[in-house]
């Protein structure tokens, strides 16, 4: 499986944007092994409501997306 991530100029500057970025690599290396698709490429993209979002919450997100990608 791979992850692809993907967070635009209007979410703030670059620190930012790679703040956000890096709580995105976290979540896929705590989500993707037990509940990512198998042979999919995963493709996440950043919002402004990731940065102060609790991770816990934001991981129980991509959970119920990642269910409901799998059918």
């Amino acid at each position: 499986m791979r992850a692809g991530y993907t967070v635009t100029k209007k979410i703030g500057n670059a620190v930012i944007r790679n703040r956000l970025k890096r709580r995105m690599r976290a979540l896929v290396r705590q989500v993707l092994p037990a509940n990512g698709v198998a042979h999919a490429d995963h493709i996440l993209i950043g919002r402004s409501e990731g940065l102060t979002r609790r991770f816990d919450t934001l991981a129980a997100d991509l959970v119920k997306a990642l269910a409901r990608c799998a059918g």
